[in-house]
């Protein structure tokens, strides 16, 4: 395991990867510790601005990786998560500022992004040839 291939990556790449690792940490601490308070509040914000942090910078990966990628050649099936997160984050944000009866569902889409985008995408992120793997696994 050695941090390099990551540390050599673009600062777009390293920043999405950073955000990932703290919205994991964080989101584990969401979903075990007590709702409602104020630490979940504050702690739940920072989470939702990691996550924005990730969806938009997820956007610019592949770009950082290959400069001068055609537009039409910058998505991957991969990114079918950064539609699918920027939709959760937006619909769990609304039921939050929406409060009373439509409070309690906010967890739904919240919880879906943390699994769909943190753990399904992630697991994609050390496949092979990609830099999340060289890191964990070598070469």
């Amino acid at each position: 395991m050695s941090l390099q291939p990551l540390l050599e990556a673009p600062w777009i790449i390293q920043l999405h990867a950073y955000a990932a690792f703290a919205a994991f940490a964080l989101g584990l601490f969401q979903l075990a510790a007590p709702k409602g308070t104020l630490p979940h509040k504050t702690l739940g914000a920072v989470w939702v601005v990691l996550m924005t942090i990730i969806t938009v910078s997820s956007v610019f990966v592949r770009p950082a990786l290959y400069p001068g990628l055609p537009l039409a050649r910058w998505f991957s099936f991969i990114h079918i998560f950064t539609i699918v997160t920027a939709f959760g984050l937006i619909s769990g944000s609304l039921l939050l500022l929406k409060g009373g009866p439509a409070l309690k569902n906010h967890a739904r889409p919240f919880i879906g992004i943390f699994i769909g985008g943190l753990i399904i995408a992630g697991a994609f992120a050390f496949m092979p040839g990609r830099i999340m793997h060289a890191v964990a696994f070598g070469g």
